[in-house]
């Protein structure tokens, strides 16, 4: 019964994108917009996936952007909770850096970017540094959220046990902020994507928004509707992952405790 359940639940989240498709390729076929050129349809984009795929266009500048956001989100975001951690668990650390983070926090990743292209210059650390500094503050701040917002009751009652700080620490607050640390990673795993794009675009020669920008210059709209599609894909992707990780996580830590 659960399986059946499961199965129409999916069919119709699957029928507004069908729908969607379907829209898409009668208003793009039927010249209802301004026209097949600017507004291809749906089955054009899908063959042009299939050539820039088989040229290895694609794949190249893919490869590319991906290699990009997994070390800038991977380091923003390890960096990050270590520094939420610490912030969190220390409030001597906290006082000391909180005024820094929430100085710094405010402002757009992409705001660093005309002063990063003069200290790192346009290199493949652009992009990267970009990627890092989007994941960093966000992470940094729900880290420091969750740990701060434990139950004093279960420390209390861990240190009545007699469990050290480090364990009070790794197996109690830790735990018990993890949902608030996977929300600032869910929301910066597809954040980090619209930043790499639009780097790209502006500094970059390769990866998919350099891609787009090519696409641009050429008036290939299908192009530029496939690098949108491949993105939005990712972006989904990627907030996914941090979900599946955030239940077998807290599922792990629930079977343990």
């Amino acid at each position: 019964m659960n399986n059946e359940s499961g199965r129409l639940q999916s069919a119709w989240g699957a029928l507004p994108v069908a729908v969607f498709i379907m829209v898409w390729e009668i208003v793009g076929r039927f010249d209802l917009f301004p026209g097949q050129f600017f507004f291809p349809p749906f089955s054009t984009v899908v063959k042009e996936f299939y050539h820039l795929t088989a040229n290895g266009v694609l794949g190249k500048n893919f490869a590319s952007s991906l290699v990009r956001v997994l070390i800038g989100l991977c380091s923003g975001s390890i960096a990050g909770i270590i520094v939420g951690v610490i912030m969190g668990w220390r409030s001597v650390i906290n006082r000391a850096l909180n005024p820094i983070i929430s100085l710094l926090y405010p402002i757009p990743a992409l705001g660093w970017l005309p002063l990063l292209m003069l200290w790192i210059g346009i290199n493949e650390m652009l992009p990267i540094t970009i990627i890092f500094i989007c994941s960093f503050f966000p992470v940094v701040y729900n880290t420091v959220t969750g740990i701060r917002n434990v139950d004093k009751r279960y420390i209390q009652a861990a240190e009545t046990l007699g469990a050290s700080n480090m364990r009070i620490l790794c197996k109690v607050i830790i735990p018990l902020a993890l949902p608030n640390i996977f929300t600032g990673l869910r929301l910066e795993a597809g954040m980090s994507w619209r930043v790499l794009i639009a780097a790209e675009m502006v500094a970059i020669p390769t990866g998919i928004g350099a891609l787009l920008m090519q696409a641009e210059s050429l008036v290939r709209v299908d192009i530029i509707m496939v690098c949108l599609i491949v993105l939005s894909v990712m972006c989904l992707l990627f907030e996914r992952v941090f979900v599946i990780m955030e239940k077998y996580m807290i599922g792990k830590w629930s079977n343990h405790a």
